[in-house]
């Protein structure tokens, strides 16, 4: 089974990654574990992964484990370590998704498949994901669907943000949540992205534009919908370098507007 580890717990090679990963293979023989990192307490950046990795092609025997969790439902003071309630997802492939209902992290699967209570213990536990999640998997795996509770209320998921940064993958290209072109292709913009503005190419492919030129195009991130069609989102790309550096390093969720040149 291809396991995906979506969390903040720091880089791919970080303590907490090789410990969830011993857990998962405890519990799930043979189960190939393959770390994303994102920022801490990012809920949005996980989201988007989270999709792109559960709604499209892939192996039949497929989980998407996930683990965001800044404990922000709540503000009051938590007892034993309580946390987001965890769920659980099936795509129509049959990928299961199982996280905690998080701020954004189940805003871009939504709709997409129903979503379930997870009978997983909300605190007890600093590191939840370590020792209740594995377990929880693990059973789900082998067919258990005993923990599997009623599904979630309407309006117990945050719609996907509009305008904004989702994600920066590792070349600095700028994942958003831009969804149409806001000029025909190849007319120039003014893109502000938070406090930083630079003019960007409209583009229909990330390298029809000439070296050092940002170009704001279809990514190559996006998915099949339940429904029929596709969803794909734009992003800004700096032909031989770095629209995050280009435009300051914007944190996921910082807004996108883009206007005439």
């Amino acid at each position: 089974m291809l396991v995906h580890v979506v969390a903040d717990y720091g880089p791919a090679g970080d303590l907490a990654f090789a410990e969830v990963a011993q857990r998962l293979a405890a519990e799930v023989p043979g189960a190939m574990v393959v770390a994303t990192p994102v920022a801490p307490f990012d809920t949005l950046a996980a989201g988007f992964v989270v999709a792109q990795l559960a709604l499209n092609e892939g192996p039949a025997d497929r989980a998407v484990f996930h683990n965001v969790a800044p404990r922000r439902d709540d503000g009051d003071a938590r007892e034993a370590n309580e946390g987001e309630g965890f769920t659980v997802g099936r795509t129509a492939a049959g990928t299961l998704v199982v996280g905690p209902n998080s701020g954004h992290s189940l805003a871009f699967v939504a709709g997409e498949m129903p979503l379930h209570v997870l009978d997983v213990p909300a605190a007890g536990s600093q590191f939840r994901s370590r020792d209740f999640l594995p377990g929880a998997i693990g059973r789900l795996a082998r067919g258990d669907r005993d923990g599997i509770l009623e599904l979630l209320g309407a309006g117990a998921i945050p719609p996907v943000p509009p305008d904004v940064v989702a994600y920066t993958d590792g070349y600095g290209n700028l994942k958003t949540t831009v969804e149409q072109p806001p000029a025909a292709s190849g007319e120039r913009v003014l893109v502000r992205v938070g406090s930083a503005v630079a003019t960007a190419i409209v583009s229909d492919g990330s390298f029809a534009v000439a070296e050092g030129e940002l170009a704001l195009a279809p990514g190559s991130s996006g998915w099949p919908l339940a429904g029929g069609g596709e969803r794909r989102f734009l992003e800004l790309f700096l032909r031989g370098g770095s629209a995050a550096a280009r435009l300051g390093h914007p944190p996921s969720g910082s807004a996108v507007r883009v206007a005439a040149a």
